[in-house]
């Protein structure tokens, strides 16, 4: 059976079953989907966000973004407004900003649904553990690199699969609404395809540049 890829549309092979869900991976981006049919419906992906225990106040959740964070705030000054896609239940990365008197606004389909703000133009846009849920990622990508202003930035941060890893064993695909996982061919794929002038991959942080 043919499964095509919802980032590039083309063919993709079989690459994992866990009993649960059925993955495939692009032989064209390299991107590793689930298939379909497996991924958990709107109910089921909404109620796994809230099982979430986002407090925007813990140190550690913030010191777990202080990457995006640091380099907003070293790329970017107060004078410059910014996009928060995917905001979730847990704000943290906007409380940051603006504890810093940054200008950052909230939108995510379940919890900040403002579909308004999807048609404004930003200097930087922050995609913080969210890209790996985008169930279609080609339309999502599209749209985030429409909103960004010329020399804007999308800062993404994500896991990347590389074939040194047991995905067998990898935590990163036990959530059941990661449903597209990047490789390191795919960011590339991405920066070509949606026409960024450059990408940079830090660990997790992935920097697009418009």
């Amino acid at each position: 059976m043919i499964n095509y890829c919802p980032l590039c549309n083309s063919p993709g092979a079989v690459f994992y079953n866990n009993n649960k869900q059925f993955y495939y991976q692009c032989n064209n981006c390299y991107g590793i989907y689930v298939d379909e049919n497996t991924r958990p419906d709107r109910e089921a992906e909404k109620s796994r966000y809230e099982e979430h225990n986002n407090d925007i106040n813990d140190k550690k959740y913030q010191n777990f973004v202080s990457n995006i964070t640091s380099a907003i705030m070293r790329d970017f000054t107060q004078n410059d407004k910014g996009l928060d896609f995917g905001a979730g239940t847990g704000p943290v990365i906007s409380k940051i900003l603006k504890d810093n008197n940054f200008t950052i606004m909230q939108y995510d389909p379940f919890f900040h649904n403002n579909p308004d703000l999807l048609k404004d133009k930003y200097d930087y846009i922050v995609c913080c553990e969210v890209i790996e849920h985008f169930y279609n990622p080609k339309k999502e990508f599209s749209l985030l690199r429409k909103m960004l202003e010329k020399n804007g930035k999308l800062y993404c941060m994500t896991d990347i699969y590389n074939e040194s890893i047991d995905f067998h064993k990898w935590y990163y695909k036990n959530d059941i609404t990661h449903v597209f996982i990047y490789h390191e061919k795919t960011i590339h794929w991405i920066k070509e395809e949606f026409g960024f002038l450059d990408v940079i991959i830090e660990g997790r942080l992935i920097t697009w540049f418009n």
